[in-house]
């Protein structure tokens, strides 16, 4: 039975212990059915290998191996695949439900993988999946903004997190449609990183939101996405936002949220999961396939760039564990990637 290095894990540890991941040898997967496999070259972190990595009274029999964020070449493919064929370069998030790509070989559904932009090596499109998928289906998909610049004339959107993967991904992907962008940054470097990603404006996440947006002439915004601490801002969400405007949210509160704080204003309140069609295997998950399509396409044609900041080095779980640690700093700006394995 052919084997392939991968970073995994049998407990649930802190990071700081270096048994949290570690180095393992697995069984190299055989693509069936729709699967394609394919030969990684690049991965990158993101908050969700920290979530689910977290501390926990488990015990994994088979290692599990995390990273949802992966580009690389396609060695094989299943006999029920159409979308793409052996040495196509692809770049993908792949789906929660199975092991995930922090390994030499990776098994993923054809149907939510995209074409790797071509004009980007690995380790920067590996920055882009899970992010430009989360950011797009939010905008457009949950929040239902159009993608037309002419209808979303005169109109905001208030991105709290700015700086991190997805709100890099969405301040651009806002911008090309057309809306004013607000982004909240806190410290220097941020603040100027957001700036770069096309944001009209900044104000500091730190302080009471809606004072700052109306000194900058903004007495409310009618789309407000929330990528972290939704628990921390919302009240101040509840304030800014507009009547019958639209609130987005990613990321999971530490307490329950008062809805009745958006009642008067006839707020819409939505959640965005971007592992969702993955998971329940939606008729629609396709989409995935044609959005990411579309994301290689704009980077392409330079309508929107990598927000890889920092790669860290070859995939290894001492490596893994730096880019956890970066990540439960939450100090990180842009994406962490790691490239190829020892």
């Amino acid at each position: 039975m052919d084997k392939m290095k991968a970073v995994g894990l049998t407990r649930y540890l802190p990071i700081e212990d270096p048994k949290s991941l570690v180095d393992v040898v697995v069984e190299k997967p055989k693509a069936t059915g729709h699967d394609i496999l394919v030969k990684v070259a690049a991965i990158s972190v993101n908050p969700v290998d920290t979530k689910v990595r977290a501390p926990k009274d488990k015990v994994e029999e088979v290692p599990k191996i995390l990273g949802w964020d992966v580009a690389g070449i396609i060695e094989d493919a299943g006999p029920e695949c159409s979308l793409f064929r052996p040495g196509d370069e692809v770049f993908y998030a792949g789906s929660i439900a199975r092991q995930g790509g922090n390994s030499e070989y990776h098994l993923v559904d054809e149907r939510i993988v995209g074409r790797k932009p071509a004009s980007l090596n690995f380790a920067e499109a590996a920055a882009l999946p899970l992010t430009s998928i989360t950011a797009w289906e939010a905008l457009f998909t949950r929040m239902s903004i159009s993608q037309d610049p002419g209808a979303n004339e005169g109109k905001v959107l208030l991105i709290i997190g700015a700086a991190g993967g997805v709100g890099s991904i969405a301040t651009q992907l806002a911008k090309q449609a057309g809306l004013t962008v607000i982004g909240t940054a806190s410290r220097p470097e941020t603040v100027s990183w957001v700036k770069s990603m096309g944001a009209d404006y900044t104000i500091n996440h730190h302080d009471p939101l809606l004072p700052q947006l109306q000194a900058i002439g903004f007495p409310n915004v009618p789309y407000i996405f929330c990528l972290n601490a939704l628990e921390k801002h919302w009240t101040g969400i509840s304030e800014a936002v507009s009547p019958q405007g639209v609130v987005c949210a990613i990321d999971d509160p530490a307490s329950p949220l008062d809805l009745k704080l958006l009642k008067q204003k006839s707020v819409t309140f939505v959640w965005e999961f971007m592992f969702t069609r993955s998971l329940y295997e939606t008729d629609d998950m396709i989409e995935q396939h044609l959005l990411l399509n579309h994301i290689a396409d704009a980077v392409d044609h330079q309508k929107l760039k990598t927000t890889l900041a920092e790669v860290l080095g070859p995939i290894s779980a001492e490596n893994v564990r730096q880019a956890h640690k970066l990540i439960e700093s939450n100090r990180t700006i842009g994406k962490v990637v790691l490239e190829g394995f020892v």
